[in-house]
């Protein structure tokens, strides 16, 4: 298999492609990242180093045309999973038009350049959020109506409109996966795991949007990766497979989580007032993942979090390197406003 990972740089995609040399130690990987503020080489020096001609990077965007349609050509690509999106809501609501470019058009340069290249399969890795936000009881299915309430999940929702057209107008081998919220290494602290980690550890002030009680289901990378592996090898083609962790949490309690993991008291949750067009609450149906792929998750929360904390803890070097000016920037003045 010679296989195009997009956005392999980012958090997910660079768990992907570990796990890919794992279980595929004969597979051609090749990752395309435009290196934007959360993509990061060097969460894959050791990957780079291990597996010598058979990982490539290529530093450029899905926008660009040529660019992915040489890739396509001049490999012979087999297949691409497409993880390279724009996903921080935040900076979603601060500035909508990078999702709309990267996220929409983006996918659908991928889709067309794969659809003339003629290659074998595309899995568009999507989220939960595109359904919406849901009450107190229920799951998202795959037939739920598609809902998104803020830019990036509209984005992601187009992106997905595009993949189920190319499949129905060209018959395009497409495959989307929707997941749960993720957690686990490599993840840029400016999401909620990550922030209240680097924040508890330095024992500042942890901002918790409204209340605290919007309720997420969390799934460990690792099984995020299997599922879109799954959805790769086993999945049918125009299908849409939802991938939970069957972990519902409210945001509270995985703050206080963090906290009590690395041992520090509550007395630092502050609560800023919410973000605009907050989903209440997210819980994915996977049964058909279950029933077509024979995906399940594997690690509980409790396990999860006790793996992510334990990375975090003995990468600090990591954490150093990816916080950047433009990352503190957008966080202090974004939290500013909210307090």
């Amino acid at each position: 298999m010679r296989l195009l990972v997009t956005g392999g740089c980012g958090f997910i995609g660079a768990n992907f492609l570990y796990a890919m040399r794992r279980n595929h130690p004969d597979w051609r990987l090749i990752n395309l990242d435009k290196l934007t503020y959360a993509g990061n080489p060097g969460s894959l020096r050791a990957l780079e180093a291990e597996a010598g001609d058979a990982y490539e990077f290529v530093h450029g965007d899905i926008c660009d045309k040529d660019l992915v349609t040489s890739i396509l050509t001049e490999r012979g690509v087999d297949a691409i999973v497409n993880f390279a999106a724009e996903s921080h809501v935040d900076r979603s609501i601060d500035d909508p038009a990078p999702f709309v470019t990267t996220n929409v058009l983006g996918a659908q340069n991928i889709l067309d350049c794969a659809r003339r290249a003629k290659v074998g399969r595309v899995v568009h890795v999507s989220t939960d959020e595109v359904y919406g936000s849901l009450g107190a009881s229920g799951q998202f299915h795959e037939t739920t109506p598609i809902s998104p309430n803020s830019p990036y999940s509209a984005s992601k929702a187009g992106a997905d409109m595009m993949a189920r057209a190319y499949h129905e107008t060209y018959g395009q081998d497409v495959v989307v996966t929707r997941c749960s919220n993720n957690y686990g290494p490599y993840q840029f602290p400016e999401k909620l795991i990550p922030l209240m980690f680097t924040k508890a550890t330095a024992g500042e002030p942890l901002p918790v949007y409204g209340d605290g009680e919007n309720v997420r289901d969390w799934i460990f990378v690792e099984d995020h990766c299997r599922g879109v592996e799954l959805a790769l090898l086993k999945g049918h083609a125009g299908a849409v497979y939802n991938l939970g962790g069957a972990s519902e949490m409210r945001n509270i309690d995985v703050v206080r989580t963090i906290l009590r993991l690395t041992g520090q008291d509550e007395s630092l949750i502050r609560f800023v007032a919410d973000r605009p067009g907050h989903d209440k609450r997210y819980a994915m149906n996977f049964d058909l993942a279950a029933r077509e792929l024979g995906f399940a998750p594997s690690v509980t929360f409790a396990e999860g979090m006790k793996r992510t904390v334990a990375w975090y803890q003995d990468n600090t070097a990591w954490l150093d390197e990816v916080r950047s000016g433009a990352y503190r920037n957008f966080m202090d003045r974004w939290y500013k406003e909210r307090a």
